[in-house]
């Protein structure tokens, strides 16, 4: 019993001793915050106007980057000026106070070296108070030259004293509008969060870590660092590595621009990718903002038709039917249907009656399946579909699994909408004329980029690649995460199915609806398409989206493609339809790509012997590099602007400035180069090397005066 009191009077000691401690520390805190003073003012006197808190600094965004390298979004810094008079000794204050006046002056240029000095003076009497500066931020190669100067000055001997430039990022797309949509943009009001397109989809990587730490507020919204230490340091978002190349994108773009420029279409997409890897070399996407006049009507990448917009397929739609069709070994290319005079009215049950109408307005007569794809026959699908799916509905939607046409592709950018494709099981599905429809591709919505995907299966023998935009996540060069392209281990058909469709898309190029696509330099194959829209819940004569989706060379595929066009305006409906809006698009972006890729063209015979060209003039440092490329035996001796002497000797040119250079036997770009930077107007006619020149060399070089180059 008196163990326990014993121990009951300790706990009672105990919290006694507690609570005066707590009521000691509660009235230290008060009387510190009231009634202590420090330098003659009290605490709360001190701290009126400043606040210490806890900040974020955000850490810089990571780059975008194209196939090649080439920057495509990147973070610029500029930074905020901000000095501390009161850090520095009175002695070196005084010493440096007019030259930080200077300094201020010389960058914002809104008031004189003494008013600056005079401001900075004053701020150091009034204790604790930033220097308020209310000129624009600097840049980073004025911020390099700063932190020379004196306050802003940091080495191991001498550390700033008071100077702080505070780092603000904003994003810059080098290219400017160029796959915008793709590349994606940063939140309203928010310049460090990514909102849409790559920037949205791989935010979390971009933005990196930022650094927590205590600042001081002050006065005017400024923030002063109470810890500047490693804890104050952000951490880099990684750098992302696209599929993407400036040089598709840039060919996409302006073809699809001209296209929908022509047929005044309201929105557009063009999708370029690698057969094999199913890298996305280009994915353009325009939408119409009318003007005033047509030709003022503006073309803007507001939205990625291409991932995100749902339509009705069309007749690119028929290839999967005749695949459904191939695999059952229900048709084969021989097989024969009678089309009639080019509509057909289908009556499944009394009092149903379904209408299918040809592009061909009397009709194709006798068909083949093969010419039914060929010549994009609606009424021949559906006569080929009924006889062998219309009571197997079940079956066929297996097959639309099994092609992968039901799901996402999972590109990797948000925003990519799901397909919606009706089976037996779905609400709104008839088993009369669902299938129908379905055969030659309406009751279903399905993007673009979706579509090229199956399409670009059939190019690759039947193995179905995910589409791909990013290859890699780094940091300083360094690959953090890859991403290797995703095929399919089992083909989406037989390879005995693919060799036939295969025949059929070159069909289509060489004596179909697709003849806009075709090129006498390469093998094109690919399908038309042009579906009816649906407005206000019907269809429209005249309101069309027409497509183009295909593969070259046809018989070693290197790039598929789809080209886009939703409404299209011309004054005759047939000129509406895939073969004349969407492949011409097509066959100019393929020509670019073939030109462009020089991998795409037959090696030269090894018997064949190239013959090596003969230098005669040019700037020798570039001349060095051609003669070693191609082996050239004429290397240039000497430096400089040289030329090819009569007798075989190099000779360096006289090119004085002021005095019009000699640029005979120059190439156009190196003649441009020289007679421009001496202020002449250049004119030139012919192919080749510079042959004459109106102006005699040597003569005065004035300003603006005009110069006529002829080159053969």
């Amino acid at each position: 019993m008196n163990i326990k009191q014993d121990i009951l009077n300790r706990a009672n000691l105990a919290f006694i001793g507690v609570g005066i401690f707590a009521f000691a520390l509660i009235g230290r805190l008060v009387y510190v915050q009231f009634f202590d003073t420090y330098k003659g003012k009290h605490w709360r006197e001190r701290l009126e106007g400043t606040r210490i808190r806890q900040d974020t600094i955000r850490a810089m965004r990571g780059n975008i980057y194209a196939v090649d390298g080439s920057v495509l979004a990147t973070s610029l810094p500029s930074y905020e000026v901000n000095v501390d008079p009161t850090i520095a000794k009175d002695e070196y204050f005084a010493d440096k106070v007019d030259s930080l006046g200077l300094i201020l002056a010389r960058i914002f240029k809104d008031r004189t070296a003494k008013e600056y000095a005079k401001m900075a003076c004053d701020a150091r009497k009034a204790e604790r108070q930033y220097l308020r500066l209310d000129g624009r931020r600097v840049t980073f190669d004025e911020r390099r030259e700063m932190q020379k100067w004196p306050f802003f000055r940091s080495s191991r001997k001498v550390a700033a004293r008071g100077g702080v430039l505070r780092p603000h990022y904003e994003r810059y797309h080098p290219f400017g509008t160029m796959a915008e949509r793709t590349v994606g943009n940063m939140k309203k009001g928010n310049i460090n969060e990514g909102e849409r397109g790559l920037e949205g989809s791989f935010d979390t990587a971009l933005a990196g870590k930022p650094a927590v730490g205590m600042i001081e507020m002050l006065s005017g919204g400024y923030k002063k660092p109470v810890d500047d230490g490693p804890a104050m340091q952000p951490e880099p978002g990684l750098d992302l590595y696209t599929t993407l190349d400036v040089n598709f994108q840039d060919m996409a773009e302006s073809a699809l621009r001209d296209g929908m420029t022509k047929f005044r279409a309201d929105k557009g997409c063009v999708v370029v990718m690698e057969v094999a890897t199913g890298e996305i070399r280009a994915l353009a996407n325009l939408t119409r903002y009318p003007g005033q006049t047509e030709s003022a009507d503006q073309y803007l990448e507001t939205y990625n038709h291409a991932v995100a917009t749902r339509t009705d397929p069309g007749s690119t739609f028929k290839l999967v039917s005749m695949m459904a069709l191939l695999e059952e070994k229900a048709v084969w290319p021989g097989k024969t249907v009678n089309t009639g005079g080019g509509k057909l009215v289908y009556q499944p049950v009394r009092g149903r009656i379904i209408s299918i109408v040809d592009p061909k307005r009397n009709g194709y007569g006798v068909l083949t399946a093969q010419q039914v794809i060929e010549k994009s026959s609606n009424i021949g699908m559906h006569l080929l579909m009924k006889d062998y799916f219309y009571k197997k509905p079940d079956l066929y939607c297996q097959y639309l699994r099994q092609f992968r046409l039901t799901m996402p592709t999972n590109v990797g950018m948000k925003g990519e909408a799901t397909p919606f494709i009706r089976t037996p099981d779905s609400k709104g599905w008839d088993k009369y004329g669902s299938l129908t429809y379905m055969s030659y591709g309406y009751e279903m919505l399905i993007t673009p980029l979706q579509m090229l995907t199956f399409y670009n299966a059939v190019a690759n023998n039947g193995r179905w690649v995910k589409p791909m935009l990013v290859k890699q996540l780094s940091v300083g060069g360094k690959a953090i995460q890859e991403f290797t392209p995703v095929v399919l281990p089992k083909p989406i058909a037989s390879i005995g199915t693919i060799r036939k469709v295969k025949s059929m898309l070159e069909g289509v190029v060489h004596h179909g609806t697709g003849k806009g696509a075709g090129s006498p330099f390469y093998q094109v194959a690919g399908k038309t398409g042009t579906a009816q829209k649906n407005v206000g819940g019907q269809f429209q004569e005249g309101t069309y989206y027409s497509s183009f989706i295909g593969y070259f060379p046809a018989r070693t595929p290197k790039y598929s493609m789809l080209v886009g066009i939703d409404n299209p305006k011309f004054t005759e409906t047939d000129s509406l339809y895939g073969g004349k809006v969407a492949a011409p698009i097509f066959r100019v972006v393929a020509d670019r790509i073939h030109a462009y890729d020089a991998r795409m063209h037959p090696p030269l015979p090894a018997n064949r012997v190239a013959a090596k060209p003969i230098v005669r003039a040019g700037y020798a440092d570039d001349l060095h590099q051609i003669s070693t490329e191609l082996g050239v035996a004429n290397e240039p001796t000497a430096d400089g602007w040289v030329r090819l002497t009569d007798s075989g000797h190099w000779k360096q040119q006289a090119n004085k400035p002021g005095r019009v250079p000699d640029v005979r036997g120059l190439p156009l770009r190196d003649a441009l180069f020289l007679l421009e930077n001496r202020g002449l107007r250049v004119s030139a006619s012919g192919r080749g090397r510079v042959t004459k020149q109106s102006l005699n060399p040597g003569t005065a070089a004035s300003m603006g005066r005009q110069v006529l180059l002829t080159l053969e």
